[in-house]
């Protein structure tokens, strides 16, 4: 009885979709965050007449043949790459990208880890570092003295002084580029690792090289759509009780089989 085997291969596929449908739900409120979506394909079949074989009967050639396929299988869990909507925060540090690019940190590792999510913050020394601590390269420093900060489209920072008319130029933001974003390696907390299948990293500054360019004062917003994730949510719950419902009737079929006297 195969029926038993492939739909549970279904029920294992529709609790997958349902915790990635879950995980979007959580992180609608996530700076920067991209709904994932999961997907499938079929298993193996098993060919007990293969198309175009020759019917031993008559010598006719079987048009179709018998193929009987063993359930399906998960074969990747995919980001939906989406703009999110911009919010006004007002934070000096605050930087939405507006458009493809991600900002650089150096990791504790010394590797480089790479985020949208631009609500930046000041360190006791005055390093522009992540919400979590991590520097932001190319390494600024904010000035103990500086009055306030400004950050315009092409990531250029300056400080402006109480005691000065013109603001000094502290350094300027880099973005960095990937040829397959959806190869990037998620990590947690809003950072991601490059891969071979996403490519090596093509830095360069804000507006140029086809990357986006920044927004002071702005954060990204999650991408998750709510309603369609409810929907999907609905569905794979549906298709849960429906390979539930085929075990049911798989056992039942079985029971009646042995009782057969």
């Amino acid at each position: 009885m195969r029926a038993l085997q492939i739909a549970a291969t279904g029920m294992s596929a529709q609790q997958m979709r349902v915790e990635v449908i879950s995980n979007n739900l959580a992180n609608m409120s996530t700076t920067g965050y991209n709904a994932r979506r999961a997907e499938f394909a079929d298993l193996h079949y098993q060919q007990a007449a293969r198309p175009g074989t020759i019917n031993a009967t008559d010598g006719t050639v079987l048009p179709t043949g018998v193929q009987l396929g063993l359930g399906v299988r998960a074969a990747a869990v995919s980001v939906n790459i989406a703009q999110g909507s911009l919010s006004q925060s007002g934070g000096d540090l605050d930087v939405a990208i507006e458009g493809a690019g991600y900002l650089e940190v150096t990791l504790p590792s010394g590797a480089s880890g790479y985020t949208r999510d631009g609500g930046l913050k000041r360190s006791p020394d005055g390093l522009i570092v992540t919400s979590d601590g991590y520097e932001v390269v190319p390494g600024i420093t904010i000035p103990a003295d500086a009055r306030s900060l400004s950050i315009n489209a092409a990531g250029e920072v300056y400080a402006y002084f109480n005691d000065r008319i013109e603001p000094e130029l502290l350094g300027q933001f880099t973005l960095a580029g990937f040829t397959n974003e959806k190869g990037l390696e998620a990590i947690g907390s809003n950072l991601f690792l490059e891969t071979a299948a996403s490519g090596p990293a093509l830095v360069s500054s804000p507006g140029e090289d086809g990357l986006g360019t920044l927004r002071q004062g702005y954060l990204e917003d999650s991408s998750v759509d709510a309603v369609r994730e409810i929907t999907e949510l609905i569905e794979a719950q549906r298709g849960y009780e429906l390979n539930a419902k085929v075990i049911t009737a798989a056992d039942q079929m079985l029971g009646a089989t042995a009782q057969v006297r």
